[in-house]
Order: structure tokens, then C-alpha cells, then sequence
């Protein structure tokens, strides 16, 4: 990973959108740092296209399309996007399944969660679960004592054992029946709703993220980010970030954000 000090004009001139995850990296501490919500603000106003990757419920995503300026949102790790249509005022969900697959789904991710809980008795079910369609969250650190690797490793191990997909997140364990994540969703949302071709994107968009679960993000996308954070991850991953700022969390976005806006104008291949 290299520094983010390092990211020249002539990178920065190629980036039309910012993709980009939310807990731990628009966040800090479980909260939206100002400097990030300006960052998204002058980013918007400056005609970046913006959508946010993230773990969180079908609900939150409901609110973030129409309260953000954001383009879309992509949400329960790809389970659907959202958008918000200015012109008619109304918000738009593409889901991934129909309504009978996702009444499957989830009472197949409800005997995956008795067993969770009946197995490791430390954890806990996640307290935006009852906004969620599509995924089972459980919490490892956001509202309980940190769990050990031991017992995370042992949640990850039931949802694998029956056949459905998981991710370890900064704050939660997500588990899904489906063929689907980020990496997925994101390119369709770009090529259905913006008609952007996903290798156009390749070379015209940035990814920033965190954590274990942005690795297929961080793996595709030729130009990625990671904020401070992730270097507590670098051990467990596969695929990092191809830069990593030098703050946490939201300041990091900011830091990356400023440094987009700064150098976009910025001949040659100038620092």
C-alpha cells in the first residue's frame, strides 16, 4: 500500500466517482465526522458521482438515497440498490430477488441464527437486523465486548457449513444466500442506472474501504483506497488497497477528498 501523499495529478484527473463504504470508513467511532460530510457535499457539488457500498439494512439505505448527495446506494452487500429520483421525488429499489426467494432465504438465515447464538452465547444478533431484507448481521464489536478471534472464526464456520455467503466487517459477521456482493451490485447499478460500462468505471472511479469485506472492491478496481484503519486488517487479507491515507475513518475520506479536488487541476504528474 502506498501512501496516499504519494497519489499524483495525473491520477486524481482520471477519477470521475467515488465508491465508497461507510462504517469505519465514512465513519469513525460510530459516527459521521464533519469533515466527511463536507467532503461529500463539495464532492457532489463539484459533480463527482458518489454511492456509497455498504453492509447496512434496506432501511438506512432507504434514508441515505433520499438524504445524502449520493446517486445511489448499494446495500447488504449487494442484496439491492437504491436511488432517489429528483425529478418525480421518488426513490427507486432494484432488488436482487424476488419476494418468494427472499421468504426462503431468510427462514433458512434464522435456523443459521439460533445456531449462532446457542453456540457462541457471547453474541449477539445485530441491533439494525430489524431493518435488514437480506443478510443476517451479528455483531462482534459494535454494541457488545469484542468477541475473540476464536469465536468469530466459530460464526463464520456455521454460516460456510450451511452453504451460505459470508463477509467479517469491521463491526459485524454478514451472512446472505445468493451469488452476490459489492463488486457485483455496484457494476450493475453503474451500468443500469448511470449507463456507465463497468471497464469505462475501471478507469475512471475510485474505491475506498476498510476492511476484510472490501477485499472483492479492492481486488477489481484499478485505483482503490484504503482509510488508516485498514492496516489492522493487512494480516488477514488477500488483496489491499492500492493507497492508504494517513488518518482513520471518515478524516482519512476527507484527507483523500481534499486531495482529489486539490490536484484535479494540477499539471503533469506534480504531488
Amino acid at each position: 500500500m502506498k501512501n496516499i501523499d504519494s497519489m499524483t495529478a495525473a491520477v486524481c484527473r482520471r477519477i470521475r466517482g467515488i465508491l465508497f463504504d461507510i462504517d469505519d470508513t465514512f465513519t469513525l467511532e460510530g459516527k459521521i465526522p464533519a469533515d466527511a460530510f463536507n467532503a461529500l457535499w463539495e464532492l457532489h457539488e463539484r459533480g463527482y458521482i458518489l454511492v456509497p457500498l455498504t453492509g447496512r439494512p434496506a432501511g438506512w439505505c432507504d434514508h441515505i438515497a433520499r438524504m445524502w448527495p449520493v446517486d445511489g446506494v448499494v446495500g447488504e452487500n449487494g442484496a439491492f440498490y437504491f436511488y432517489y429520483d429528483s425529478e418525480l421525488r421518488k426513490l427507486r429499489r432494484r432488488y436482487i430477488f424476488t419476494p418468494e426467494e427472499i421468504a426462503d432465504k431468510r427462514k433458512r438465515l434464522e435456523l443459521i441464527k439460533r445456531k449462532v447464538l446457542s453456540r457462541v452465547p457471547n453474541a449477539r444478533v445485530s441491533a439494525d437486523q430489524a431493518f435488514r431484507i437480506f443478510d443476517l448481521a451479528i455483531d462482534f464489536c459494535e454494541d457488545i465486548s469484542t468477541l475473540t478471534d476464536a469465536e468469530i472464526e466459530d460464526i463464520c464456520r456455521i454460516f460456510s457449513d450451511r452453504g451460505a455467503t459470508y463477509k467479517v466487517s469491521s463491526i459485524h459477521i454478514n451472512g446472505w444466500f445468493g451469488d452476490y456482493n459489492k463488486l457485483h451490485t455496484a457494476r450493475l447499478f453503474l451500468e443500469e442506472r448511470l449507463s456507465i460500462p463497468w471497464d469505462r468505471a475501471l478507469d475512471t472511479f475510485v474505491f475506498v474501504g476498510d476492511s476484510p469485506n472490501d477485499e472483492p472492491m479492492f481486488q477489481a478496481m484499478k485505483l482503490s483506497v484504503g482509510v488508516a484503519n485498514v492496516r489492522q486488517f493487512a494480516g488477514k487479507m488477500k488483496h489491499l488497497p492500492a493507497y492508504v491515507t494517513n488518518k482513520k475513518g471518515g478524516h482519512g475520506f476527507a484527507e483523500l477528498a481534499a486531495r482529489i479536488i486539490r490536484l484535479k487541476n494540477k499539471g503533469g504528474n506534480d504531488k
